[in-house]
């Protein structure tokens, strides 16, 4: 056990990395040695990111918290703090179940970490953060939240509103990134197609990204966690007139028979879900397109899914991933299912 040093422990999402990579270079201003390896702690205080999406991921984050207890228990760690998607869905409940820990943050009041270490948050580098993973490549955070309100997702519960950055914030990070050795950035958002809704009265997401494809000295653009309904065209040109801009959409659609899509309030149809892939594979030559399918939503028939099995034949997306219903407290499939 290093004084002095604190190890920060990141769970779930690559948001959810973001946001420790930014708690990292505050505490490295204020002083401290940071690690980032849940395998072997270093430190005498731990910080630990959770993750509160399914309930496998809100399983991993309670053992990894228990597992940290135990070692403040033996004395091998002075202070343990949590923060992230599970501590600000369960602030009060896990407050009052695992009482080792010494304060639980939600997701978005983690600055007032610093000040209980008696450290001070440096709003001028609100901004940067010391990156954990290769350092030629980042993930770009673009906004908070989630406005969609889909049957069996507790995002929206756990994040709040859609709120967008600021596009002028973004550009200056994805300047100084580059000045750091970036080449290659990651767009990541809970819905990338709503981006500037909130700030600009209009989908801003194909401005942003040609905005971030003249920077010099980015070489790789690539996007994650679209959303199919009003999906913004003019990124179909962006992406086939930038080169910089990778040919690869991830893009979430969950299912493809209508009674499916209404159930699961997805506020799209099978018919514009095809046109949709149509489109891609059209105004987008050697487009790669990811999606995720949900198979045990409450009410899917056996002729539900049967029409799923026939669209992944039909699209031939070369990436898929399928996962079973998880259900959450609080969520409209939930309570009327």
């Amino acid at each position: 056990m290093r004084k002095n040093t604190i190890d920060v422990i990141t769970l779930g999402c690559s948001k959810n990395l973001v946001d420790s990579e930014k708690l990292m270079r505050q505490l490295e201003a204020n002083g401290y040695r940071v690690t980032h390896d849940s395998e072997n702690p270093q430190g005498d205080i731990a910080v630990i990111n959770t993750c509160g999406f399914i309930g496998d991921a809100k399983e991993e984050s309670i053992n990894m918290i228990l597992e940290f207890c135990q070692a403040k228990e033996k004395g091998r760690l002075k202070k343990l703090y949590v923060m992230g998607c599970l501590s600000e869905r369960y602030l009060k409940e896990l407050g009052e179940e695992i009482p080792q820990v010494d304060k639980f943050y939600g997701k978005f009041d983690w600055n007032k970490l610093l000040a209980d270490l008696g450290k001070t948050y440096q709003a001028d580098l609100s901004l940067e953060r010391e990156q954990t993973n290769p350092r030629h490549y980042a993930y770009l955070k673009i906004s908070e939240g989630c406005d969609r309100k889909c049957s069996y997702c507790a995002i929206p519960i756990i994040t709040g509103r859609h709120i967008s950055r600021p596009m002028e914030d973004i550009l200056e990070e994805v300047r100084m990134l580059v000045r750091h050795g970036v080449k290659e950035f990651q767009v990541i958002a809970q819905e990338l197609t709503y981006y500037g809704v909130d700030l600009y009265h209009k989908q801003m997401q194909p401005e942003l990204i040609e905005r971030i494809s003249d920077i010099p000295g980015v070489e790789w653009i690539r996007m994650h966690y679209a959303y199919p309904a009003n999906f913004p065209e003019d990124l179909f040109r962006v992406m086939r007139e930038r080169q910089n801009v990778c040919k690869y959409m991830d893009i979430a659609l969950q299912h493809i028979s209508d009674n499916m899509l209404e159930k699961m309030r997805r506020h799209v149809t099978k018919q514009q879900t095809y046109d949709l892939v149509r489109r891609f594979r059209e105004e987008v030559p050697g487009i790669h397109l990811r999606t995720t399918l949900m198979v045990g939503h409450p009410g899917e028939t056996e002729e539900d899914f049967e029409e799923l099995l026939e669209f992944v034949r039909e699209a031939k997306f070369e990436r898929m991933g399928a996962f079973a219903y998880s259900e959450e407290e609080g969520t409209y499939s939930a309570e009327h299912y």
